[in-house]
């Protein structure tokens, strides 16, 4: 399927609207949201290994959620124009290596994405709809695809 212009102005308009919020409130409440569903996962993220608690002040995690969110949007509207994922500042082949690295599987990525629509539908409130929730979807699942490709690349190569 592939993205349309109406998705990519959804995940356009919400992005902007999370962006005049604190961001740094959204990234605790992103990683808030996949820890609730998945408590084991906070062992992936060094940020967070030797902490019983998610340090709300932490510029790590306010860096990486930061991150997911922008590289989410950015890969959306690039899904739009270019026909595919493109990832600026990071390759794909570095993500799929890091994520390979940490022994990232396919419902990883379903918890990231859950908590990824629970912080956009947090963090737009009222403009949040079904329509805008299949939008971030699609652009999160054309992203984590991209990501996972590599993986498999990758796993390949060191397995031949």
């Amino acid at each position: 399927m592939g993205f349309s212009e109406q998705q990519e102005q959804l995940v356009k308009e919400s992005w902007e609207i999370m962006k005049e919020d604190d961001i740094s409130t959204l990234s605790f409440y992103f990683f808030s949201q996949v820890l609730e569903i998945a408590p084991a996962a906070k062992g992936l993220f060094s940020f967070l290994k030797d902490t019983d608690e998610i340090p709300q002040n932490n510029p790590k995690l306010k860096s990486h959620a930061l991150k997911v969110f922008k590289m989410t949007c950015e890969s959306a509207i690039q899904l739009r124009e270019k026909g595919e994922v493109v990832v600026s500042g990071s390759t794909l082949k570095y993500l799929g290596s890091v994520h390979l690295q940490k022994g990232i599987v396919g419902p990883h990525f379903e918890v990231v994405k859950e908590g990824l629509l629970r912080t956009v539908e947090k963090g737009v409130g009222e403009k949040w709809c079904e329509d805008m929730k299949g939008a971030w979807s699609e652009a999160y699942d054309q992203l984590a695809a991209a990501i996972q490709a590599e993986m498999n690349k990758e796993a390949a190569e060191i397995h031949s």
